[in-house]
């Protein structure tokens, strides 16, 4: 779909993205992390260790909690 639509594409995954990357840049990613659970939701690897269930399991390796 991309492909046949970039443009669109484009334009729909930046106005869904910028929220979070302007989140990010105002509070900084611990803070944005801390207070917005779909930012936290959505991080699979920190300061090396797996944090996501899903991306553990399936790579058979042990979950970390930060």
């Amino acid at each position: 779909m991309p492909g046949a639509v970039a443009r669109t594409s484009t334009l729909a995954l930046t106005n869904a993205s910028l929220p979070f990357i302007l989140e990010i840049a105002n509070k900084g990613y611990v803070t944005a992390m801390q207070e917005n659970l779909h930012l936290k939701n959505g991080l699979n690897v920190y300061r090396g260790n797996i944090s996501h269930v899903a991306v553990a399991a399936a790579l058979g390796y042990p979950l970390s909690t930060i």
